[in-house]
């Protein structure tokens, strides 16, 4: 495993391994002489109780390495034309999102994203293709603002906001295909 803290959502849970990583972030500084052993006794209780990455990120902002927070793109777009456009893993996901496809398919997994925000927009302008969105656990949807023409959708996410997880706003055009909303599914150790 790295030293360095690998940059994560504010709003994720910190492991025990990357709040021991930053712990030991605090003893270089502390060894280095940028920090006080007082300083170091009250970021390192900080450190300690904390649950989330935005919690950890303050106090290791003033030391070489600097925050352990990303930044997220506010918006992306991704296109294809007779062509699968897929995104899978860990990748990062902007705010909002355009899907832009004619005569290809579109699938994007969310499962082991990073995504920042409460909510991601999704605009679709997809003509002749099938869109997939895999959605987190706990994850909701919401595609009522969808056009349909000549296609279908398929929601097997749950379509209420929930306190705790994303909020997916699907908008746009889907047309001549099928929109298909879901969580993933897994079966004697495979998952899809």
């Amino acid at each position: 495993m790295s030293s360095d803290l690998s940059p994560q959502p504010p709003a994720w849970r910190i492991s025990t391994a990357d709040r021991e990583r930053a712990a030991g972030r605090l003893r270089t500084a502390l060894d280095d002489g940028r920090l006080t052993l007082e300083e170091y006794d009250e970021r390192l209780a900080l450190i300690l109780a904390a649950r989330t990455y935005g919690e950890v990120s303050p106090h290791l902002a003033d030391l070489p390495g600097g925050p352990i927070a990303i930044q997220v793109p506010d918006f992306l777009e991704l296109r294809t034309t007779a062509a699968s456009l897929k995104r899978k893993g860990r990748w990062v996901v902007p705010r909002r999102l355009l899907i832009s496809a004619k005569a290809g398919s579109a699938r994007l997994n969310f499962t082991e994203a990073v995504i920042a925000h409460p909510t991601v927009e999704i605009e679709l302008q997809v003509y002749a293709g099938t869109t997939v969105l895999v959605l987190p656990a706990g994850a909701s949807a919401d595609a009522d603002h969808v056009d349909l023409v000549a296609g279908s959708v398929v929601q097997r996410a749950v379509p209420s906001v929930h306190a705790e997880g994303i909020h997916f706003i699907v908008t746009g055009r889907q047309a001549a295909g099928r929109l298909i909303i879901r969580y993933r599914r897994s079966f004697l150790g495979r998952s899809w």
